[in-house]
């Protein structure tokens, strides 16, 4: 727990670098012009140390659906979409890729993590062939709070609250809350959700 000098000394320094921020977040508005905010939020990803943790966070805070600035976005990291909530004292490791999601309270997330937003990005034509991202499906992940995402995790479909995805997992279907899954696909060893 921070002490109450911590707290307002925090408190300043978010202040400070929101106001450092607001012009990157006007020039991509607010996060609605794509290819700005695209640009803006893979700058930031590079920022590093603490002093980049404070960029990133208070960039988020002004561009994302929602984003408390209670959380922490590592080194490498950045939301590809803007339709993006993030709860407070989430902490999001370093080098991860983030698509459209909402992301519980105090949800931990290893390096290396990918969030897609869901399954169904890329179609394919009549004769097979890929089409762009531009006709594909994108969905929002949900991420309950108290969850734990193990490094190089691919989750594109819902984790539940209080749930475990093991390092190096693919979740391509929906696990249940206060659930373990590890794999590829990711499968449930232990569940305690109760019926």
């Amino acid at each position: 727990m921070l002490t109450g000098a911590k707290r307002v000394l925090k408190s300043v320094a978010l202040g400070v670098f929101l106001a450092l921020v607001f012009p990157s977040a006007v020039l991509a508005g607010f996060g609605r012009w794509e290819t700005a905010y695209a640009f803006l939020a893979n700058a930031y990803a590079l920022a590093p140390g603490k002093l980049g943790d404070y960029l990133r966070i208070a960039f988020y805070r002004l561009t994302l659906e929602a984003c408390s600035l209670e959380s922490c976005i590592s080194f490498g990291s950045f939301f590809a979409h803007r339709e993006v909530r993030l709860g407070a004292h989430v902490y999001i490791g370093s080098y991860c890729i983030l698509g459209k999601t909402i992301i519980g309270e105090r949800t931990q997330i290893a390096s290396g993590v990918q969030i897609l937003s869901g399954k169904q990005q890329h179609a394919r034509d009549a004769s097979g062939r890929i089409t762009g991202s531009e006709h594909g499906a994108f969905t929002a992940v949900t991420i309950g709070a108290d969850c734990w995402i193990g490094a190089a995790a691919v989750v594109m479909a819902d984790v539940g609250e209080g749930s475990t995805i093991g390092a190096g997992s693919v979740v391509t279907r929906p696990i249940p809350p206060r659930s373990v899954a590890v794999g590829s696909p990711a499968r449930v060893v232990t569940s305690t959700t109760t019926g």
